[in-house]
């Protein structure tokens, strides 16, 4: 009854002539993240997924939770430390804000220091790459556990579509994306979005401004192309929970907002891009020189884990003023030698600059939430932490890839990195100036990294084929700076890691079943931690995660889709003291990382047709994890829907929206700044959106 029952659903969602269409097996995909050159992504000795842009509008993923939310065994939960327009993605169980790579058209974004999320903006996208793993060599020491690329439509050509949304809590967005007219040989395309959203948290709100200008021309027998985008991000954070003994507290109101009254996270960000390809006789040359400049306030608090409520301080303030700066520099040469042989040779510079000055304090605000806590300037200045921190990631690298014959595919890396980082802290105590602090610190490191990987096409058979494939990588990290408002005037050594991975791919039933199975073991080492007794961050932790990821997707008829997946993870420390509660140290060695579920699963429903009836659906569930590290703080399952049901005509489309439908507001991801302190998920949102293509 239940199969007939899901099938009578079906078939008034899909109008029958949709089932009589002959099926049209996918165009078989090309990337470029994992070696620069255009690659068909079943020849990759790695795990790489690709969700295109037609797909993103048709869900109407406008942020990295929906945008990978049918990547197996990836969850990029909202929010975070950074900010509401943030996200914290995760890969291979690992939930960390700084250990992935994010790049946008071949550019690190964030550079030297972190991903820059709350700039990503998904207009006018024509798809996304999420390599698992390490960076490739070609990006040097950025990424320990994923890269993802975000693609923008080049320069004459775009989406061509202009939208607007109304939403809950009196959010609404609009966005549109188009061509402009040619100048000659000139070709050019522009990009504009804005949004205000709103929260159940009423103070909570975003809001962003996005424009993306793209443009290229001949020139001196070869192509540039030029990049100017700006964004302007104005956020108010919400609170984060603070966990009492093995759960959140029951005290505080699960929507309160305790953040000071002048509290804000803005950011100023302004990037410019040139790039310029030509074919030499030593091979295709390409030179891409990026640069961006980042204003930042950052004024929030923090509630203290004891969770007083007697009029005495019961919360830390700060008030940031920052500065980012990042340069960016690669040149390469791609050389076809043969049939057989490929070889990419190039060097690159990540040159970053970062300035800041917080002043903390501390404030009293009543845990009913019904009182908005004073602004940080009435307060008195505690401390002001300074930092000014340059650092210089250099490499030369080489990358050759081998087709001995119709099989095989090896692939070969090998990077010189020479990293150097320049670091100047200060601290000026608000009490006793016998207190205040002036450190210069600087470290250099030279160390190669490397990855060796092959695949090998099993059978093949038309459309279909099957392809395995293995592959090792040996990478290193420079220790992320956070930008938080204690004075950290130490520079740690870099972490490592290792990994090995091995997994097959390919297509059945005439191309139409596309699937992926990933299997992968990594160790870390040399990670940053607090020391158990002073609190001062130190290399004196180990990590191993090793499990199996698994997607595939099933095209039903021309316009409708399946698509599942499904993960097993296994992430623990196997080298650790943190200290519990209570302050008291505690060896975890053996248990599992904090907020890393052992089962993600996700299923999706896609009927996108040019004309008529359109519907998606897609459900994702994360498993059990544990809240601290001592394992001692449960946190159970949760399944999240995303629904889109809308009609389409040759040039207009109306469509509703519902994300988070089952409405849960599960921990999704820690603060690093406060105290045993949690985000969690937003609550259910309804659109309702008008589209027009152009």
């Amino acid at each position: 009854m239940r199969l007939r029952a899901g099938l009578a659903v079906l078939g008034l969602v899909v109008p029958p002539a949709a089932w009589a269409e002959q099926t049209v097996a996918p165009i078989e995909q090309v990337v470029v993240t994992a070696t620069r050159l255009p690659e068909p992504v079943d020849q990759i000795p790695a795990d790489i997924s690709v969700v295109g842009g037609d797909e993103l509008l048709a869900r109407d993923a406008t942020d990295l939770r929906s945008g990978l939310s049918l990547v197996s065994g990836v969850e990029a939960p909202p929010g975070g430390d950074a900010g509401p327009s943030s996200a914290v993605p995760s890969f291979w169980g690992l939930h960390e804000f700084d250990a992935f790579l994010l790049v946008v058209d071949g550019v690190p974004w964030g550079g030297a220091f972190n991903p820059a999320i709350p700039s990503l903006d998904l207009t006018d996208a024509s798809r996304i790459e999420i390599l698992k793993g390490a960076a490739p060599v070609m990006y040097g020491a950025t990424s320990f556990v994923g890269v993802v690329q975000m693609l923008h439509y080049p320069a004459g050509q775009a989406a061509n579509q202009v939208e607007a949304a109304y939403g809950s809590f009196g959010s609404w967005r609009g966005s549109a994306s188009f061509v402009l007219p040619p100048m000659g040989d000139y070709v050019q395309s522009l990009a504009v979005s804005g949004q205000t959203l709103g929260f159940a948290d009423h103070r909570e709100t975003v809001n962003d401004g996005h424009l993306l200008y793209r443009g290229a021309a001949p020139l001196a027998g070869g192509t540039i192309h030029v990049d100017a985008e700006v964004t302007l991000i104005h956020d108010l954070p919400p609170s984060p929970i603070v966990r009492a003994g093995d759960s959140l507290n029951p005290i505080t109101p699960i929507n309160a907002n305790y953040q000071p009254a002048d509290a804000k996270m803005s950011e100023n960000r302004f990037h410019l891009a040139l790039d310029f390809t030509r074919a030499t006789e030593l091979g295709e040359w390409e030179t891409l020189v990026s640069f961006a400049h980042s204003d930042i306030r950052d004024v929030r608090g923090f509630l203290r884990p004891d969770l007083t409520d007697n009029g005495s301080a019961n919360a830390d303030s700060q008030n940031q003023s920052r500065q980012i700066e990042d340069l960016y520099v690669d040149t390469h040469v791609a050389k076809q030698w043969n049939e057989t042989v490929s070889l990419l040779v190039g060097a690159d510079l990540l040159y970053g600059s970062g300035i800041q000055a917080s002043r903390n304090g501390e404030y009293y605000v009543p845990l009913d939430g019904l009182t908005i806590a004073p602004p940080t300037w009435s307060l008195h200045v505690d401390e002001i932490n300074s930092v000014n921190d340059r650092r210089l990631f250099a490499g030369q690298y080489a990358q050759v890839d081998w087709k001995p014959g119709d099989r095989l595919d090896i692939v070969a890396g090998l990077r010189l990195n020479e990293t150097g980082e320049q670091k100047d802290s200060t601290h000026i105590d608000g009490f006793d100036n016998t207190l205040d602090t002036f450190d210069s610190r600087n470290r250099d490191v030279v160390r190669l990294s490397e990855t060796l990987g092959a695949s090998y096409r099993l059978w093949s058979s038309g459309a279909d084929e099957g392809v395995f494939y293995a592959d090792y990588r040996d990478a290193f990290k420079p220790a992320a700076v956070d930008f938080g408002p204690d004075n950290t005037p130490d520079i740690l050594q870099p972490e490592t890691a290792r990994s090995y991975e091995a997994g097959f791919k390919g297509r059945a039933a005439d191309g139409r079943l596309q699937y992926q199975l990933d299997a992968f073991v990594e160790a870390f080492s040399k990670l940053v931690v607090p020391n158990p007794i002073t609190g001062d961050l130190e290399n004196a932790a180990k990590e191993r995660l090793e499990g199996a990821d698994f997607q595939a997707r099933y095209l039903l008829a021309r316009d409708l889709a399946l698509a599942g997946s499904f993960a097993f993870h296994d992430a623990r420390y196997t080298r650790f003291t943190t200290v519990d509660d209570l302050g008291n140290p505690e060896n975890v060695d053996g248990r599992e990382l904090a907020l890393s579920p052992r089962v993600l699963a996700a299923a999706g429903f896609l009927y996108t047709p040019a004309q008529g009836l359109e519907a998606t659906l897609v459900a994702n569930y994360v498993g059990h994890r544990w809240l601290n590290e001592e394992n001692t703080a449960p946190a159970g399952g949760y399944v999240t829907v995303d629904v889109t049901l809308g009609y389409r005509l040759e040039r207009y489309e109306l469509m509703l929206e519902a994300a988070n439908l089952t409405n849960q507001r599960a921990v999704v991801s820690a603060s690093e700044f406060g105290s045993r302190s949690f985000y969690l998920l937003p609550a259910q949102s309804l659109w309702l959106k008008l589209a027009a293509k152009l």
